[in-house]
Parts: C-alpha cells; structure tokens; sequence
C-alpha cells in the first residue's frame, strides 16, 4: 500500500458515509478496524507521521474501486480489513484504551448486539 496512492481519497465526510451505508454489510471486525483508524485520526496526541499511513489506509477503505468490489456478499469487504489491519498493526503503540472505548461505543450504537470474538479478532490480528 503506497501512502500517496489512496491519501487523496480520504476525507472525515466520506469516510462517515461509507461507514454508516456499509456497516451492516461490512461486519463489525471492519467497522471495528476503521473506527479504531478514525478515532486516531482525530486524536491530537497522534503524531502527523502516524496520520498520513491512516488517511492511506482510510483512503483505500473509501476509494470506490477496489480490489474486490465492497458489494460481493461475505469477501467484497476482505480486502478492506487486510489493509485496515495491516495499517493498525503498524500504529498499534498509539491505540490507547480510550480510543479503544470511544470504537467499542459507536459499534455498539450501530449494531444491536456485538460479538466479542470479532473484536477479539481485530485486537489479535494488531497486536
């Protein structure tokens, strides 16, 4: 994932509809890994460094042509969460137990009930 490539396609709107359109299909270890990426995004401790290899990985998650196209049921998504994961992976030192919090609350405010061993996942997955 080249930074510049997908920068430019990251903007907080766009991200939000994204998010809130997809996020049933998408599935919350997804939706999970892009909140996790949008609340350091908004942190003003998180160093410029650390932002611009999230806006390329919010970018890729935004852009409208990917890899797998985001409406094939069960794998359109996939590629999404290998790159969110991958970029969380590399910034893991920053995700505080607050931004942690603030990601769990809003899944929990979009999904009814959310299922740990998906969270669980994502958390294995960058750590």
């Amino acid at each position: 994932m080249t930074q510049e490539k997908y920068k430019q396609y990251y903007s907080e709107e766009s991200f939000q509809e994204k998010l809130q359109g997809f996020a049933k299909t998408a599935g919350t270890q997804v939706v999970y890994a892009a909140l996790l990426l949008y609340y350091l995004m908004i942190d003003k401790q998180v160093p410029l460094k650390v932002k611009l290899t999230i806006t390329a990985a919010l970018g890729y998650f935004i852009l409208p042509l990917d890899a797998v196209p985001d409406l094939i049921p069960m794998v359109g998504f996939g590629d999404d969460l290998g790159v969110l994961i991958f970029a969380l992976s590399q910034i893991n030192t920053y995700i505080t137990p607050e931004i942690r919090a603030k990601a769990r609350l809003k899944l929990n405010t979009w999904f009814n009930q959310v299922d740990e061993n998906d969270i669980s996942e994502v958390e294995k997955k960058i750590s």
